[in-house]
Formats: C-alpha cells, sequence, structure tokens
C-alpha cells in the first residue's frame, strides 16, 4: 500500500468534492526529497524522530502539528503540493498534519516500511 492510498476522498472533500489522486500528487511532488524514505528523514532530521518512529511501529501514532510541517519542509516541497492539489499553500501543512501519521502507519504493515515504499 502507497503512502496516500486511501486518502483520495479526504482530499476530494477539502476540494469541494473534486477528486484528486492524492498518492500520484505526492508521489510526485516528494519524489525530489527520495520519496517516503527522503520526506521521513527530513522529519526527523527536523526533531520528530519519536513521531516518525510512533507511525512506522505497531503502537499508536504520535500526532504532528502544521507548524512543525512547515518547520520539516521546505516551501518548494508545501508549494508543489499546493498546486498539484489545486489548494492554498497555507492548506498544505494542516492537511499533511492531519493525515501523514495514518499514511506513514498504513504504509507500514507489521511496524516496517516495504522496499516499494520510497
Amino acid at each position: 500500500m502507497g503512502l496516500f492510498d486511501g486518502l483520495g476522498g479526504v482530499v476530494s472533500d477539502l476540494l469541494n468534492g473534486r477528486p484528486v489522486n492524492l498518492l500520484a500528487v505526492a508521489e510526485d511532488v516528494f519524489q525530489n526529497a527520495g520519496g517516503l524514505d527522503g520526506v521521513l528523514t527530513q522529519l526527523n532530521q527536523s526533531g520528530l524522530s519519536h513521531q516518525v518512529a510512533s507511525w512506522i511501529g505497531t503502537g499508536d501514532n504520535i500526532p504532528i502539528t502544521a507548524d512543525q510541517i512547515r518547520a520539516a519542509l521546505s516551501s518548494e516541497q508545501l508549494r508543489g503540493l499546493a498546486s498539484k492539489l489545486g489548494i492554498d499553500i497555507s492548506k498544505v501543512p494542516e492537511l499533511l498534519a492531519e493525515h501523514l501519521p495514518t499514511a506513514v502507519d498504513q504504509a507500514s504493515p507489521n511496524g516496517t516500511l516495504p522496499l516499494s515504499a520510497s
């Protein structure tokens, strides 16, 4: 299962019912960062390793805030995702903060990331 599988309905609701393939958009935008592994590395390097480990592990997911997303990811990454989704850049950190923990959790069955997730 990919990083953003199953989240299309949420983004569709956010975009007033316009369907979006969030998986394809996210993979495209984050490919330059090394895919899922690269994004998780950025989060780890920003002091969020405890949160990231909880998403990959089998226990409860520790939440992340929109401010932490803004600090960890580059403006270019946030702009790219906003552009691809057709939403204001200010909505991207909130969207990721709300859904990234669950997406990573779902992409890491049994507490490990499959090689194809990156």
